[in-house]
């Protein structure tokens, strides 16, 4: 596939080279990130190329030219400026391992008409995957030039999936790799929220698009190309649910179209449920609730409200689509309904 980013590719490459060579560093002395530090570091301002850990948190801080700086502060925070003389750089905080993390965000963000953006950037190696979580862009969307392969709502609002593919291009482990990009752009731009990881890697896979089984770094990244802007990020780690066994049985819906209910994941606070409408393409489905339980995701439908009577209509994503159900102690799957709009 054609590549349309704008991004200069050898140069992304020695980041990806260079947060490779770190995370085996920082991987060997995981007792120091997994226990934190044992008093605040002071706040430490980067303009060269370094990566490590501070203040309990994996750091990378690349360019290569031009006047960008990023200052580590207190616990996950960071401040990035950037001015037209930097050509590439790159900087954040996280974690040198990825995992279904749910990530928390809050600051600003000021990307101007520029190429840049913010983002939740990892890698995995089994295959071989470059992902993207992309919050908030400037001039430039990552959409452009890649595949669609439908849409993820979750954590109030809405993402394209998409992917893209490299050929015998720099990559974390050498410069001529041939690896897949994974995508999720939010639709609804924003500077802070919380990123539930798990729901972007279960959208991917539900698309067939598979992670890795070996995760590289994760990290809350600013990005920049040409351009001018400025940031101020504070990360932190969330917290997620466990896998359990999903339910067996399902509803049949009514109406005079038909939406037929199937299992999806089950999760210790939380589980997945299918549904394929068939008879018409222009529909509204009506997914009743049970006490307690609300919508906290859904993907390839638009989906309205969250709790009570719920209702789903295509978005272009054809007649299946998912809905991710907070179950509150109520398991009870909800009563489904299906008429032609």
């Amino acid at each position: 596939m054609t590549d349309t980013s704008p991004w200069p590719r050898s140069s992304r490459g020695r980041i990806r080279m260079l947060l490779a060579a770190a995370c085996a560093a920082v991987v060997a002395a995981a007792g120091l990130i997994l226990a934190g530090p044992a008093h605040a570091e002071a706040d430490r301002t980067l303009t060269s190329n370094t990566t490590g850990t501070h203040n309990g948190y994996f750091f990378s801080f690349w360019k290569d030219s031009g006047n960008a700086s990023m200052t580590l502060r207190a616990d996950g925070r960071y401040s990035s400026s950037w001015d037209r003389s930097t050509n590439n750089w790159v900087g954040g905080k996280g974690w040198a391992t990825g995992s279904r993390r749910t990530v928390s965000y809050s600051g600003t963000y000021n990307p101007g008409n520029n190429n840049t953006y913010l983002a939740l950037y990892g890698w995995t190696r089994n295959p071989l995957i470059e992902y993207y979580v992309v919050e908030n862009f400037g001039s430039y969307n990552p959409s452009n030039g890649a595949t669609r392969f439908g849409t993820v709502t979750t954590d109030g609002g809405t993402y394209d999936i998409l992917r893209s593919q490299r050929v015998n291009q720099p990559c974390i482990d050498g410069d001529r790799c041939t690896f897949y990009q994974f995508w999720s752009v939010r639709q609804q731009k924003r500077s802070s929220g919380t990123i539930t990881t798990a729901n972007h890697f279960d959208a991917w896979a539900r698309a067939g698009l598979t992670l890795g089984t070996n995760h590289s770094y994760q990290i809350m990244a600013t990005e920049g190309y040409q351009s001018s802007g400025s940031s101020d990020i504070t990360v932190r780690e969330g917290s997620g649910g466990s896998p359990t066994t999903g339910p067996t049985t399902g509803n049949p819906g009514t109406g005079n179209c038909t939406a037929t209910l199937s299992a999806g994941e089950q999760f210790g606070d939380r589980f997945n449920l299918n549904v394929a409408v068939s008879n018409a393409s222009n529909w509204t489905v009506t997914l009743n609730l049970n006490g307690g339980q609300s919508i906290q995701n859904s993907w390839n439908a638009a989906v309205s409200g969250t709790t009570g009577s719920v209702t789903a209509r295509p978005n272009g994503n054809g007649n299946n689509f998912g809905v991710t159900i907070m179950a509150n102690g109520n398991w009870t799957w909800p009563t489904i309904t299906c008429q032609t709009s």
